[in-house]
């Protein structure tokens, strides 16, 4: 069904794969990624296994899998396109915004997409102070303002290894 799922793709899509049953074999390689790229499509999460990987890396087609895996599988088995599924136990609905990185994936319900993008940007203005914060020489018990609530819960420095209570 991936097949019929790549002939479904449009430009700026990223294919989702999730199988029926637990499969740890490489359905996805670089020939869907050739394929998926001549399209226009930007990547593929799967449920399953990748193959490929480093074809994949050369020809710069991010995938993100749990598994990698040599081992192929039939071509010729029934499933469903432009359903709901669910990879890595997230709900993904047709449309939903899919945003990854090499931290990894995650998904943005479609009705969801101008709350996220509004809190995003607040979060990366507020992480751009930090970091500028941190690079003056701040150290994060205080831009966070943990001191007091760590001694609250009994921090104590010591100066020595040798000086600590067992």
């Amino acid at each position: 069904m991936i097949h019929v799922a790549v002939e479904q793709c449009q430009a700026g899509d990223i294919l989702v794969v999730a199988t029926t049953s637990p499969c740890q074999d490489g359905l996805f390689g670089e020939l869907f990624a050739t394929a998926l790229q001549h399209r226009g499509v930007i990547g593929a999460v799967l449920s399953c296994g990748v193959r490929d990987v480093a074809e994949l890396h050369a020809m710069r087609f991010p995938v993100w899998s749990q598994y990698v895996s040599a081992q192929g599988t039939v071509k010729q088995t029934l499933g469903s396109v432009n359903a709901p599924v669910t990879v890595g136990g997230v709900l993904i609905n047709p449309g939903d915004v899919l945003v990854a990185d090499d931290d990894g994936a995650v998904c943005v319900p479609r009705d969801q997409v101008e709350d996220t993008r509004t809190s995003s940007r607040a979060r990366e203005k507020k992480e751009a102070q930090t970091r500028a914060r941190l690079r003056t020489g701040e150290v994060g018990l205080d831009i966070y303002g943990m001191r007091t609530r760590l001694t609250e819960l009994g921090l104590e420095y010591c100066s020595h290894p040798e000086s600590v209570d067992p």
